[in-house]
């Protein structure tokens, strides 16, 4: 692109300055430089700090677009954050735990995270607000049920390409695995999903929400060394949460019916 940029018309100026942020594909600067460049005269701003305001604004926004992207491949079931849970109603859950976890140095360190407790304590709340933290550090995330994983990992078996698979769930930085411990696995599917533990074994973190004790997760895998090398795999060097027996959404349909 060529322009004469001597007496160009403030038009001229918009028109170049339009197809220049397209070529270096620049779409916060294109969209909303006209009032950047308002605001700019009427704060008399100098030429520095409105190119940096120009900027900053097109970093901000590319690291936006990028957590939006993280957060959209860990395939989260529904959106969930930290700031929308309620820790007055399950006290069993400390919010200064909870928040060193957002900053997410146990990802960085590779360590499991285990939430335990009944169903509508919190579990998988807290699982996929801390997997969207993580997707907003800069970490990629999958989220998975367990059942589906195992049944995903069989059929790759069935299809000789279980290694790819194994692979594939062992380059995320968290892999999120919900509802482990609700229905039995199969020991196929079981010892697939060890492999995979075992990929990732102090190299990448794991984070489950379980409804079951550590005690009672022989009915999901049945074999009994087995139970216990998996138990030893999310446990190792990790945290391990217990958000209690009294359940939440009972609670508050309780609440309401009673209201």
């Amino acid at each position: 692109m060529t322009t004469k940029r001597r007496g160009m018309t403030e038009e001229a100026a918009d028109a170049a300055i339009d197809q220049a942020c397209r070529m270096l594909r620049m779409p916060t600067i294109r969209n909303s430089f006209t009032d950047y460049a308002d605001r700019a005269g009427r704060e008399q701003m100098s030429y520095r700090g409105f190119l940096a305001e120009l900027l900053l604004a097109e970093c901000d926004d590319r690291a936006r677009r990028r957590s939006e992207r993280r957060i959209k491949a860990a395939k989260f079931p529904r959106e969930k954050s930290l700031r929308a849970f309620d820790f007055d109603a399950n006290p069993n859950i400390d919010p200064a735990v909870i928040h060193t976890l957002a900053k997410c140095e146990w990802v960085q360190k590779g360590q499991p995270l285990c939430l335990i407790g009944d169903s509508g304590t919190g579990k998988s709340h807290l699982l996929i607000a801390l997997g969207t933290e993580a997707a907003m550090t800069g970490y990629r995330v999958k989220y998975t049920l367990a059942t589906q994983l195992a049944n995903e990992l069989v059929e790759a078996a069935d299809e000789m390409t279980p290694a790819k698979t194994i692979a594939r769930y062992g380059r995320v930085d968290l892999l999120c695995i919900d509802e482990l411990g609700y229905m039995q696995l199969d020991r196929r599917g079981a010892e697939l999903l060890f492999q995979v533990l075992t990929e990732r074994e102090e190299k990448a973190s794991v984070a489950i929400a379980s409804n079951e004790s550590f005690g009672g997760w022989t009915k999901t895998f049945t074999d009994p060394r087995l139970c216990a090398a998996i138990v030893d795999r999310l446990t190792f060097g990790g945290t391990i949460l217990e958000t209690g027996t009294d359940s939440y959404r009972l609670a508050q349909a309780t609440k309401q019916r009673t209201t």
